[in-house]
């Protein structure tokens, strides 16, 4: 069985970098993106372009960031945690932000980790390798 995660992230430059460092890594997973928040909704409740559930499927963790337009990743928090299909799937957020209103505030909503975008290639490598080693090596997680 492939691993999915999907990255929500409207800056370009990040998810390019978030995808070499997965391929830097040599993880076999399977990285999906979208580019604001009501794409992220769209996609996780099957909606328009993304209705086709065998290329689009239910990813088994969802990297968030925060500040995107159209709605931003605490609104996206807040509607996947109150829907009792997508509750279960782990939320981490990637983010610019080091702000501890921004962590206590996801970490209330059910956010599973909060971590700050690192800001060189090297450092985002042992991010993905660190996400990839607890998320899918060490803690068990619910079947969807």
């Amino acid at each position: 069985m492939t691993t999915t995660i999907l990255y929500a992230d409207d800056d370009p430059e990040d998810r390019m970098l978030t995808e070499e460092a997965f391929e830097e890594s040599n993880l076999s997973v399977q990285l999906r993106f979208v580019e604001d928040g009501e794409q992220l909704m769209d996609y996780l409740s099957h909606n328009g372009a993304f209705s086709d559930q065998d290329k689009f499927p239910l990813p088994d963790l969802i990297l968030l960031d925060l500040n995107m337009p159209k709605k931003d990743g605490v609104e996206c928090l807040k509607e996947i945690k109150d829907n009792d299909l997508l509750r279960k799937i782990p939320i981490v957020i990637l983010t610019t932000s080091n702000d501890e209103e921004d962590v206590v505030k996801t970490y209330n909503l059910g956010v599973s980790s909060f971590i700050t975008k690192p800001v060189t290639f090297e450092s985002m490598v042992e991010v993905v390798e660190s996400i990839n080693k607890y998320w899918f090596q060490v803690v068990r997680l619910p079947n969807l």
